[in-house]
């Protein structure tokens, strides 16, 4: 490296030394259906093994394990979305040391139960983690505190690049790594930990809505904030230690979009049987976006969280099922007589579809006064299946119409 870094791959040398046993040695495993979707040859690094499901123990454990016996009995405070403060809260109780977490109020709340799982208190504070940074600087004047920064920190970020010395010590053929940016701790760690061989390309990921470094890079102002599934990376300000780092040393950031997170979380899940949370999912979602870049590659990608919510997963997967066409909601009209919601059940078994939802009503001003609407929610064996069902019922009169997600819109012959 030509220039001085916040650290250098001798920091995390050490940093791999000093968390040795107090962290997993996770897999890094082949993925051949991944491969096979992305056309890369994809390796996937299971940090969502460890026991707070996420990456972050590695950078907590290296930060505080170099406090002094009096910075310890004082106690350490963290401001985090979540992974980073279940990390600082079960190493910290591990190692009998006071721990304080600043969380901003919209976290999830099994990231909050977890927290407060491992002995740490617990602080809810504004919309973001800037909002909460301020907290953390009130805590830290008034009680001596030492601050355990989720990315902005030397420790932490050679904590974190442990991860690269694993990884290409298990797949030394590695041509390129695929790391999602939040404040850029992961991916400075892992960018100097690989920097001995520069035959590794290094790649980042934004979450398209928080697209903080690109900005930061190349001057533009792209628009930063709003609701998305990867909130462990929506971070609205760079960090001061990370950017020259990322700058310098990651070849290309590539943004990825809802859509994609959504389905890469799936594909986690039904392809590599894995949980993955959207942040954790960036880095196969910019396979997913950018096949150009990676076809025909050796991948590494780390999967660097897999704290979900379990009714925010169930979302995704169903909402997964509705862009592949293989469930999907339409309404028919037909004459209100009686029987015809059975006859209807009964040709939609016959033609095998699987009734998820079925409702009907006379109060739809677009139905005829004598006729009844009926709104029928199926899941079909695919996009093939389902354009034959709708085929065939717009044949036989029933003329459905989409509904739900895709919005309205005539179907069939």
């Amino acid at each position: 490296m030509s220039q001085p870094y916040a650290i250098t791959p001798d920091d995390v040398v050490r940093a791999s030394r000093t968390i040795r046993g107090h962290v997993l040695r996770t897999p890094l495993v082949q993925a051949p259906r991944l491969s096979e979707l992305t056309g890369a040859r994809v390796l996937v690094k299971h940090e969502n093994m460890q026991a707070t499901g996420a990456f972050k123990e590695r950078g907590a454990i290296n930060r505080l394990s170099a406090l002094s016996e009096a910075e310890s009995r004082r106690g350490v405070v963290a401001m985090s979305a979540g992974n980073h403060a279940q990390a600082v809260a079960y190493h910290a109780k591990r190692l009998d040391i006071p721990a304080t977490i600043v969380m901003p109020a919209t976290t999830p709340l099994v990231k909050v139960e977890n927290t407060r799982a491992h002995g740490a208190t617990v602080v809810l504070e504004g919309e973001t983690l800037v909002e909460a940074a301020a907290a953390v600087e009130r805590l830290v004047e008034a009680h001596g505190y030492v601050l355990v920064h989720p990315y902005d920190d030397p420790l932490v970020m050679a904590g974190q690049g442990t991860i690269a010395l694993e990884m290409l010590e298990d797949a030394p053929d590695l041509d390129c790594l695929v790391v999602p940016i939040g404040g850029g701790g992961l991916m400075s760690g892992i960018a100097v930990a690989a920097s001995p061989e520069p035959q590794v390309a290094l790649y980042g990921v934004e979450a398209a809505l928080y697209p903080s470094f690109l900005n930061a890079i190349d001057g533009q102002d792209r628009p930063i904030g709003g609701p998305t599934l990867a909130e462990g990376i929506a971070v609205k300000t760079v960090g001061r230690l990370t950017l020259p780092i990322i700058r310098d040393l990651v070849r290309e950031i590539v943004l990825v979009d809802e859509p994609q997170i959504e389905r890469a979380v799936h594909d986690y899940a039904t392809l590599q049987r894995s949980l993955a949370e959207g942040a954790g999912a960036a880095g196969l979602a910019a396979l997913l976006a950018r096949p150009d870049l990676f076809s025909g590659r050796t991948v590494g990608l780390v999967l660097c969280g897999g704290n979900i919510d379990a009714r925010l997963l169930a979302s995704v997967m169903v909402r997964e099922l509705e862009r592949e066409d293989r469930i999907i909601s339409f309404r028919m009209t037909a004459s209100d007589r009686p029987g015809v919601l059975g006859r209807v059940a009964g040709r939609l078994g016959e033609l095998g579809a699987n009734i998820l939802e079925v409702s009907h009503g006379r109060l739809h001003l677009d139905v005829p006064a004598k006729s009844v609407s009926i709104d029928v929610t199926i899941e079909t064996r695919g996009p093939g299946h389902t354009a034959e069902i709708l085929d065939t019922l717009c044949r036989e009169g029933l003329m459905p119409r989409r509904i739900g997600p895709h919005g309205t819109a005539a179907t069939g012959g």
